[in-house]
């Protein structure tokens, strides 16, 4: 029984195989016996790439003209080259008399839509239509001998610039280092030696490069990028790039040539601020495949050109075109404009960016500058640094270790981080406490010498400060003297809870509301708690475990220039002047602060004496923050602080510095950052 039923459904089978088969045949003689039918088969093989098809759809006289395989590869070029796809075609009208179809593509390809009329000429071979293939079936302009080409519209990247125009990051020059091979002696090896020495390669890195299967005897090859010479430049790096050029032109076969390149004009003086761009690594290519990037295309690597990247990269565009055998344009098929980058106009003021980095350039510092009155940041300078376009034209493995190695850490980005502020941070612990309605500016807290302890359950713990001075121990004479004690008394007095409360509505403890990102400043490295009155005391004077971000600081004084409110940073020229805490000083608090810090300047005994400016008011504060293990510590190391602006400059003159330095014990304190400072301060602030 089982087998009856298996013989029927196998007939069945067999019946509906041939049915099927049947159906085709009449399809197939449908399409072959209509001229419309065979020309629409022959274009949908397009997009199925099935090349082989297309050739049977021709007549013998295209064929014996166009082998197949030439077929194939002519046709499969063009057509995934330009990325053909969703290919349609209207017939109007048909000749048969003429053996012609008249029709209209359209497809979609790489650089956009195509579109074009054409003809075909289609006849009877052997009781079946044939097309008789020319060229001008692919295109209507394509000829024998023409080729179908994707040129690629380069995008430039957007520059950046400075507020007055000038190029901190864009295109320019840079020295391209090539070896004809022709010209080389007859026996190179100790030239290659001298140029591998030179360039901080291997010999066989250039003969890598010397052994390419397009390389000639004639023809030049790219061996290294270098920095252009910098003439104007007396640096220790940009001598040796000098002389490095100059004995390789001197080896035979040595040409030196000008290479458009993304170039840094201010150098190590902004490299912390702008970055640099490199080559897009795989994995930065994988996530941004569909965002107009390539193998071949430069990413922000660090700074703003990393914070930009978004904006400053520029979209390829793209141009498919027909060129005749002797290589001039017959056509353009399509094209997609390409879309430059964005550029970027900032507030910075490149000379002040330069003079302050040129001014700290043999020290470890950070200095934050800005109008307090607008929130415009002009500087952010860290020393020392390294060279942006030594990035772009690639470091060598000598200069990489320098770099890595160097104890002062170039690499470093010190403006973005935190540090113990010291005594600068007095002008705002006074004027917190004034605000709070905790601290009486013009009471005498009593002068406790040069040494004092609350009581002695501090043990052995004491707080100095280093000047003495007669008069009463009120806000104005322990900011002109940089009193420690009376400080710490004063935080003492405002207590734990107040000081905390404080700090935290002046935005400790919060990110700082700019495009860079900063570290936070802070308190307490406990949570938010002040542990212990030496804490609290500490902490009033600006150390304990209180750490500031300069930028922040400088938010901070700027409450003093408009009536207590701290500005918002902003860093790009198109942003208009924003509050970042309104009411953050009391006018009482702001007139105390500013009429003391104008005396911090001017009086002969004041810790910023030292910059006085004559027909030049100023206001600030020194600071000298004492790094170490315990108040007995001797081997610990200082930072020097500097916190200066032009009180009564107008609104677009306005100028504030915040200024850190390392390593200034032995040196002078914060009056070491003080006399560097003068300089800059009689340039921009006059």
């Amino acid at each position: 029984m089982n087998g009856i039923k298996t013989h029927r459904i196998l007939i069945a089978a067999i019946g509906i195989a041939l049915a099927a088969a049947a159906v085709l045949l009449i399809y197939k003689f449908a399409v072959v016996k209509s001229p419309e039918r065979v020309l629409t088969q022959y274009m949908s093989y397009i997009e199925q790439k099935d090349y082989e098809a297309m050739y049977d759809l021709l007549d013998e006289e295209s064929k014996h003209t166009v082998g197949k395989e030439d077929f194939i590869t002519r046709n499969q070029n063009i057509y995934e080259g330009i990325e053909a796809e969703n290919i349609k075609i209207t017939i109007s009208k048909t000749k048969k008399k003429k053996d012609t179809v008249t029709y209209r593509t359209v497809m979609d390809s790489s650089a956009g839509e195509i579109r074009f009329p054409n003809v075909a000429e289609i006849h009877k071979e052997s009781g079946r239509y044939r097309i008789a293939w020319k060229d001008s079936l692919i295109f209507p302009q394509l000829g024998e001998s023409d080729k179908v080409k994707v040129l690629t519209l380069k995008a430039d990247r957007g520059n950046i610039y400075d507020r007055n125009g000038t190029l901190l990051a864009g295109k320019g020059k840079i020295a391209a280092v090539g070896l004809i091979p022709g010209k080389m002696r007859e026996d190179p090896k100790e030239d290659l030696e001298r140029m591998a020495e030179l360039l901080d390669m291997s010999v066989s890195d250039i003969q890598k490069k010397l052994d390419a299967k397009w390389v000639k005897d004639d023809l030049l090859v790219p061996i290294k990028k270098l920095k252009k010479v910098n003439e104007k430049s007396s640096s220790t790096v940009d001598l040796e790039n000098a002389e490095i050029q100059k004995q390789l032109v001197d080896i035979p076969g040595v040409i030196i040539g000008d290479e458009d390149s993304r170039i840094y004009p201010l150098g190590e003086q902004a490299a912390h601020l702008i970055g640099y761009v490199q080559g897009i690594s795989a994995e930065e290519l994988e996530s941004r495949k569909d965002k107009g990037y390539d193998q071949y295309s430069v990413i922000g690597k660090s700074g703003l050109e990393k914070l930009y990247e978004q904006r400053l990269h520029g979209t390829d565009g793209e141009k498919i075109v027909i060129y005749s055998g002797k290589g001039y344009e017959k056509a353009v098929l399509a094209q997609k404009d390409k879309q430059d980058g964005e550029d970027i106009h900032l507030t910075i003021d490149a000379d002040l960016q330069s003079a302050l980095y040129d001014a700290y350039k043999e020290d470890k510092s950070c200095t934050a500058a800005m109008n307090p009155k607008t929130g415009e940041v002009l500087a952010l300078v860290s020393t020392p640094a390294y060279d942006s376009n030594d990035f772009v034209v690639g470091l060598s493995d000598k200069r990489w270790k320098q770099l890595n190695e160097d104890k002062n850490t170039p690499m470093y980005n010190r403006f973005r981080q935190t540090w113990c502020p010291g005594s600068s941070l007095k002008p705002i612990i006074g004027a917190a406490g004034i605000t709070a309605g905790a601290l009486d500016p013009d009471q005498d807290m009593g002068r406790s010498g040069l040494k004092w302890q609350k009581d002695s359950s501090w043990g052995g713990y004491y707080v100095t400060t280093l000047h003495e001075y007669s008069g009463t121990a009120n806000l104005e004479n322990a900011l002109i003297y940089s009193d420690n004690i009376y400080f710490a008394k004063a935080a003492l007095k405002m207590g734990a809870d107040t000081l905390a409360e404080q700090l935290e509505r002046l935005g400790f403890g919060e990110e700082l509301p700019f495009a860079v990102a900063m570290s936070q400043s802070q308190y307490s490295s406990e949570g938010k708690a002040i542990t212990s009155q030496i804490q609290l005391a500490d902490s009033g004077y600006g150390q304990g475990q209180v750490l500031v971000n300069p930028l922040h600081l400088a938010c901070l004084y700027s409450a003093f220039q408009n009536s207590g409110d701290m500005v918002e940073p902003h860093l790009e020229t198109s942003e208009k002047t924003k509050w970042w805490i309104k009411d953050a000083f009391s006018d009482e608090a702001v007139k105390k602060v500013s009429s003391a810090l104008k005396q911090v300047i001017r009086d002969p005994d004041g810790t910023g004496h030292g910059a006085r400016l004559s027909g030049t008011v100023l206001a600030g504060k020194t600071g000298t923050a004492e790094i170490k293990a315990s108040q007995t510590d001797t081997s610990g190391t200082e930072l020097g602080w500097f916190c200066v602006y032009n009180p009564e400059a107008g609104k677009k003159d306005s100028l504030l510095l915040v200024t850190m330095v390392e390593d200034v014990k032995d040196r002078g304190g914060s009056s070491y950052v003080v006399k560097k400072d003068r300089p800059v301060l009689e340039k921009f602030m006059r």
